[in-house]
């Protein structure tokens, strides 16, 4: 894997005592992996998902990836479980996903298979809430009762958080990335103009390379829409606005639904910070009339939240298992995350 992989800023010394979970948030693009104890991450890496060569190497390279970081665990600790997140349609229940349109996954029976692999426990859940867990247990969630987590990256899904219980529904809950629009651009799903196309962080640049002509190199991501934007470029403002738009009207329509108080924003668009939230702030209440407006909360976790969620759910695993093991685990802020007093409200301003 040499060239391939990097260790996180905050990472510590894996010298230590108690047992450590391996934990894996598999997107898109990327594999994100850790090794995670008591006192949070030991190690962390990332190596490709290898989705473009088709299902079976990126499954591999989710096994090699266990396998990495397992195999960088000294003598005297103990591995308890694996925590897998998982992006597309997936049945916790079963452990297995569904679908996953960006890796090309269907009806893979992902914890299965990993336990056979690994011959350790496996908690096993979608990223997004993973994420949302994430959130409520350790993150900007705190003492919500009841929160939603929206998750803006390569794609658009939600999680809905009940008492904190992620509201699963088979694995159908929380895709509000897709449907709405019955023309425009071709989505993964087999659709056409859902939200992801145009208001993910991936479909703006998609967008904007599309009517602009620019080369992939220059716009990889919606890092540099949003900056073409504030630098003047009017295609690019476009771009943004819309997509933040949809993303508004997405909030609203889960508030209409479930009324409920508190949304974080999470996923690689919010590094944006106000350049996204304040927006989406005004959005948000543009579409909503009678219903109160929800605070949106920037998340705590950041990026991370998949692979904290993916460690809360080995350590689960393992307690399942009879292993006497953490419930949860320190986190650090993540790099540039707001502070408290930075939280945007429904009112605008911080509480």
């Amino acid at each position: 894997m040499s060239g391939e992989t990097h260790h996180g800023d905050g990472a510590r010394t894996l010298a230590g005592q108690g047992p450590v979970v391996v934990a894996l948030d598999v997107g898109g693009t990327d594999i994100k992996a850790a090794l995670v104890d008591a006192d949070g991450v030991l190690l962390e890496q990332v190596t490709p998902t290898r989705a473009a060569q088709g299902p079976q190497a990126s499954f591999a390279a989710v096994l090699a990836a266990v396998a990495d970081v397992r195999g960088r665990v000294p003598a005297g600790r103990t591995v308890a479980a694996v925590g897998l997140a998982v992006p597309g349609t997936v049945d916790e229940e079963a452990g297995v996903v569904l679908s996953a349109e960006n890796l090309d996954w269907v009806d893979l029976p992902v914890r299965a298979l990993v336990a056979e692999a690994t011959g350790l426990p496996v908690g096993f859940g979608h990223d997004v809430r993973a994420g949302g867990l994430a959130e409520w247990r350790l993150g900007a969630a705190r003492g919500a009762h009841d929160h939603a987590f929206l998750a803006v990256g390569t794609g658009i899904a939600a999680a809905v958080v009940l008492r904190g219980e992620p509201y699963p529904a088979h694995g159908w809950a929380g895709e509000v990335g897709h449907g709405g629009a019955r023309d425009g651009e071709p989505c993964p799903c087999g659709g056409r103009g859902c939200a992801e196309t145009f208001a993910s962080a991936a479909g703006m640049a998609r967008t904007y390379r599309r009517l602009t002509g620019a080369p992939v190199a220059d716009v990889p991501g919606a890092r540099e829409v949003l900056a073409r934007a504030q630098a003047g470029d009017d295609v690019a403002r476009g771009v943004w606005d819309r997509g933040v738009d949809r993303l508004g009207e997405l909030v609203a329509e889960m508030t209409r639904l479930l009324a409920l108080p508190t949304v974080v924003v999470g996923g690689g668009l919010v590094r944006a910070g106000d350049a996204l939230l304040r927006p989406l702030d005004e959005a948000v209440r543009s579409y909503l009339t009678v219903h109160p407006v929800p605070r949106l909360v920037p998340a705590e976790l950041g990026s991370a939240a998949g692979m904290h969620g993916a460690a809360l759910l080995g350590w689960d695993a393992a307690r399942a298992a009879g292993l006497d093991v953490p419930h949860r685990h320190a986190v650090r802020p993540a790099p540039g995350s707001a502070p408290l007093g930075g939280l945007v409200t429904a009112d605008g301003v911080a509480p």
